[in-house]
């Protein structure tokens, strides 16, 4: 009889607690959100790029790089095909056409699964580079590219591995071969992923990489997602998704990050493009993330758009500048303007680009 006491209370705990993790998660993924749509005029599909755009970025000649086809194990993919890169010239207008990206020799184009981007130039030669965050196989590492814009290609550099990069989300390049890192798990897969996120603790960190160096540099994250500097390269921007806000960090000589603020957001925040000219924070976000992760048919994960106009001053400007519910567009993850156009980016489903004409850039 003692033993079954015993049972019986272990059971009524463990119930509870699971009970208490759910309804901290619902709240965490905004379950309970009802979104208030705000569309864009002539928004358009962008052809060839229906199976994602997870992040992309634009070079100062509008010419916008593309990261597509990511394969994560709790979301949908609806192509068995390996990821690609495209570029898509912002400055054509309407005849907008994505055109992929060769890649060269020496790299295993078969499990290519890109996830973050970023793009880095060297001042000294005017190359620029290509970081692309991949998941082979669902692990981790860091691809250094050659972007060859004549040539339509990127030639190969290196592949970037560390246990300190294990579960590597988005990545901002700050050097030819060095780089900020969010790691969005503290494991690096699997049944403990899955517990991690119940538990939905701030275990997640920022990690900088260089050939001489490699060190934590920010901790605390629910789930550190988007990665970002600012134009005059003195801060940086880390999305925490699960915390709804954007963390502004201070550069230090030691390349280590000191807080400054918290920007709230109040959506499920992830990739961060920095305007160059104004500085301007544009963040793809997912409205309700209980639908996200649900992916049910009947009941659609919707999209938002969020701009942070002078995020270091003492009142940041947060606008809400897109929204849907998922009839138009699922799961963005990433926006990006350009020539008084946005460009909004998707974890698995269609690109779309839109104008500006009702927003203040």
């Amino acid at each position: 009889m003692g033993k079954l006491v015993v049972i019986s209370l272990f059971v009524a705990a463990l119930s509870a607690f699971l009970g208490e993790r759910i309804i901290n998660l619902r709240k965490r993924t905004l379950a309970s959100r009802k979104l208030v749509q705000t569309h864009l005029p002539n928004c358009h599909p962008i052809k060839s790029l229906e199976y994602g755009s997870e992040d992309l970025t634009i070079l100062p000649n509008g010419l916008a790089i593309i990261s597509t086809g990511l394969k994560d194990p709790v979301l949908p993919s609806y192509s068995d095909d390996p990821g690609k890169m495209y570029t898509l010239d912002m400055s054509e207008d309407s005849r907008m056409k994505p055109v992929e990206l060769r890649m060269g020799r020496g790299f295993d184009l078969d499990s290519f699964n890109p996830h973050g981007i970023s793009v880095y130039t060297d001042e000294t030669d005017n190359s620029v580079y290509l970081f692309v965050v991949n998941h082979p196989q669902q692990k981790t590492q860091v691809e250094i590219f050659l972007f060859v814009e004549e040539d339509h290609s990127l030639v190969y550099v290196k592949t970037i591995k560390h246990e300190f990069l294990h579960s590597v989300n988005d990545i901002v390049a700050v050097g030819v071969e060095s780089f900020y890192a969010t790691n969005d798990h503290y494991f690096s897969g699997g049944t403990l992923n899955t517990l991690e996120v119940l538990l939905a603790q701030p275990w997640s960190n920022v990690v900088y990489y260089s050939p001489e160096e490699v060190k934590v540099v920010a901790e605390g994250f629910y789930m550190a997602n988007g990665i970002n500097i600012s134009p005059d390269k003195r801060h940086i921007y880390v999305a925490d998704l699960f915390d709804h806000n954007i963390h502004v960090l201070e550069r230090l000589e030691s390349n280590g990050l000191a807080p400054v603020k918290v920007v709230e957001v109040g959506s499920l925040v992830d990739n961060i493009y920095v305007d160059p000219e104004t500085g301007d924070l544009w963040i793809g976000c997912h409205p309700n993330g209980w639908k996200l992760f649900r992916n049910d048919p009947e009941d659609l994960p919707g999209s938002e758009v969020i701009q942070i106009k002078d995020i270091h001053s003492e009142k940041p400007v947060v606008t809400q500048v897109y929204a849907d519910d998922g009839s138009v567009l699922i799961g963005s993850s990433v926006a990006a303007p350009y020539g008084g156009k946005l460009l909004i980016g998707t974890i698995y489903q269609k690109a779309l680009v839109c104008d500006l004409a009702k927003v203040d850039q």
